[in-house]
C-alpha cells in the first residue's frame, strides 16, 4: 500500500517479502555506525525486524518507517519514516538508505513527504530527529527539513550521545 509519493520515489509499508533488502541495508557499515546494530544477520532476522519494528508501529499509532522505492523502476533504495521511541517524548523522523543512491536528493525528497505528511495528515504539532554528533550529512539534511538543534541526548535504544534536533508544525 503506497503511502506517499514524490516526483522520483514511491514510500510504502514495509512487508515480510521486503527482507531481503532490509538485510542488506542494516547491514552497510554506515547504518551500523550511525544507527547502530540492529542484530539482522538472516532473512528470519530481517523479517522478525519488520514485524515487530515498522509492522507493529503501523498497527500501533498508524505510521512508522515505509519502504522508499524508485517510481521508474521500483527498486528498493532505502527506509524513511516516523518513528513513537518509548525514550522520546515527540515523534522522530528516521532514514537510511544504500550507500549507492547517497547524494542524489533522494534523502530530501522522501523525508520532506514524510515530514509534510505528518504535518498534514497525522497533525503532529512537532518532530524531531536524532542523530550522531559526528553524522555531518544527516545533520545538514536535517537543518535543511527545517529542524533546529535543540540538545544532547542519550537515548537507550540509539547508543550513546546524540543531538536533538526540533521542528514544530508550519503555522496555517
Amino acid at each position: 500500500m503506497n503511502i506517499l509519493e514524490t516526483e522520483r520515489l514511491m514510500l510504502r509499508r514495509l512487508a515480510a517479502g521486503d527482507a531481503a533488502f532490509i538485510l542488506e541495508l542494516l547491514n552497510e557499515p554506515a547504518f551500523l555506525e550511525n544507527i547502530g546494530d540492529r542484530g539482522a544477520r538472516t532473512l528470519a532476522d530481517a523479517r522478525r525486524y519488520i514485524a515487530k519494528g515498522p509492522v507493529a508501529s503501523y498497527r500501533k499509532f498508524g505510521f512508522g518507517l515505509y519502504l522508499v522505492e524508485l517510481k521508474d523502476s521500483g527498486a528498493p533504495i532505502g527506509i524513511c519514516g516516523l518513528l513513537k521511541r518509548e525514550s522520546l517524548d515527540d515523534v522522530d523522523i528516521g532514514f537510511a538508505f544504500l550507500r549507492k543512491y547517497w547524494s542524489q536528493g533522494y534523502a530530501r525528497e522522501s523525508a520532506a513527504a514524510v515530514m509534510h505528511y505528518g504535518w498534514t495528515t497525522l497533525r503532529l504539532q512537532r518532530i524531531v530527529a536524532i542523530t550522531k554528533p559526528n553524522n555531518h550529512a544527516s545533520i545538514t539534511l536535517l537543518e535543511i527539513l527545517g529542524l533546529r538543534f535543540e540538545k544532547t541526548v542519550a537515548l537507550p535504544d540509539h547508543g550513546g550521545e546524540n543531538k536533538l534536533f526540533a521542528a514544530r508544525a508550519p503555522r496555517s
